[in-house]
């Protein structure tokens, strides 16, 4: 006979994808709203400058090239937006050195309170589009177990400000699941249909963050600038596909790619297209592109006639974000025993960390525009928080007795030399 202690491993999961536009979803779930008394404050906002387009480009080279690096040989897209406000809205939990390598990430020298200022800016800059729909929208559920987990109140309070962040209670049923897979379903238009599959026992917290891009080319393709062509894949394979051809006037030009930009309705929006040079490998451009040099190459385009040759195309692409995250300087916070969120919650189970960071895409670029939609996920687990101080193995002779508990005596008692 053997006895076994168990250490008991307590997870809570916390999503963050990344969306737009709250409004209209709230009706559509069954859970309470934990939003009374905490609605969003007038905040004041940074405008848009060098320092932090600066940042923002650096990020966005680092997680491509972190992308590429567990996605070679295969279409990928990641939206930096996405999580750049996922990790952002997480990191307004952190404090001590799990605060300040988020800072870094995501900012530079950014201190996170004005980060959270200069994105608040920025979104409302980019859904004020009229001809493009960027969607972004928030959200925040709880299992209904307040005797488990505490959340800070001024976490909440700031993600409502500056973020428009939800927040609701609910069983953790499968009525919760089928309401956090339509709510990111209906903020990214269909494109991402599911986010949660199963709620384990575990999970106290999902933050879940949508993003939707849906744009109209400017001058979109006419069917008879449509035939077919062949495409070259990375292998080297043939590729019989539709082939979109237009003529448009802003060239890219650099030593090691040509391109060019396509704008889409209103102008507010662009598509880049980046073809290496010949004798120039994919991924050995992508490992020294800069943010200095991609800034230097969209800010500068060439005007005049360039006709162009674009496939038709649609997927849909999805990263664990752990190790590039890591590799780019913030370890602390997937740390069990390090990682410092008590801005964000206490549970009564352990120390809160990052347990996962999930980003999905979609997109699809035809003859009358571009979709995309992204989804990123951040997910948040408790240390082992309830364990064993001592052990005992019955794996030799040993004495046993049936007490009577009342009176402390024994009813039976013996001894087991075998089993």
């Amino acid at each position: 006979m053997k006895k076994k202690p168990w250490i008991v491993i307590c997870s809570v999961a916390l999503l963050l994808a990344m969306a737009v536009n709250l409004s209209g979803c709230a009706a559509r779930v069954q859970a309470a709203d934990l939003m009374e008394g905490i609605s969003g404050n007038r905040v004041k906002g940074k405008e848009m400058d060098l320092i932090f387009a600066s940042a923002q480009m650096e990020l966005a080279v680092k997680l491509l090239q972190g992308a590429v690096d567990h996605s070679e040989k295969e279409n990928l897209m990641i939206s930096p937006l996405s999580v750049q406000l996922a990790l952002a809205m997480t990191a307004n939990g952190a404090a001590g050195q799990t605060r300040q390598e988020m800072e870094q990430l995501l900012g530079g020298n950014i201190p996170l309170e004005r980060l959270n200022e200069y994105l608040y800016s920025y979104v409302d800059s980019l859904t004020n589009q009229k001809h493009a729909k960027l969607g972004i929208a928030n959200s925040i559920w709880f299992r209904d177990d307040e005797g488990r987990l505490q959340v800070e109140q001024e976490f909440l309070q700031r993600n409502a400000d500056y973020y428009k962040a939800q927040a609701y209670k609910s069983a953790f049923d499968e009525q919760t699941i089928k309401d956090m897979n339509t709510w990111v379903s209906l903020k990214t238009d269909g494109m991402i249909d599911s986010i949660v599959e199963e709620i384990p026992e575990e999970t106290v917290m999902y933050l879940i963050n949508a993003l939707v891009f849906d744009a109209k080319w400017q001058v979109p393709y006419k069917a008879s600038d449509v035939f077919d062509g062949q495409f070259t894949t990375l292998d080297g394979e043939k590729q019989t596909v539709d082939m979109m051809h237009s003529e448009e006037d802003l060239y890219l030009e650099d030593d090691k790619i040509t391109g060019f930009l396509k704008e889409y309705e209103g102008a507010g929006y662009s598509f880049a297209a980046l073809l290496p040079k010949e004798g120039v490998e994919l991924y050995d451009y992508i490992s020294t592109l800069t943010a200095e040099s991609l800034t230097e190459l969209l800010s500068d385009p060439k005007t005049g006639a360039v006709r162009t040759t674009m496939p038709k195309f649609s997927f849909d692409y999805e990263l664990t974000m752990n190790e590039t995250l890591k590799a780019l300087g913030m370890p602390t916070a997937f740390c069990g025993d390090q990682a410092d969120f008590s801005a964000m919650a206490h549970s009564n189970r352990g120390n809160i960390f990052i347990g996962d960071v999930l980003h999905k895409t979609y997109l699809s670029v035809d003859e009358l525009g571009t979709k995309a939609g992204a989804v990123t996920k951040v997910e948040m687990m408790e240390e082992c928080g309830i364990f064993t101080q001592w052990q005992v193995s019955l794996d030799r002779p040993f004495v046993f007795l049936i007490l009577d508990r009342t009176n402390n005596l024994p009813l039976f008692m013996g001894i087991v030399t075998e089993v």
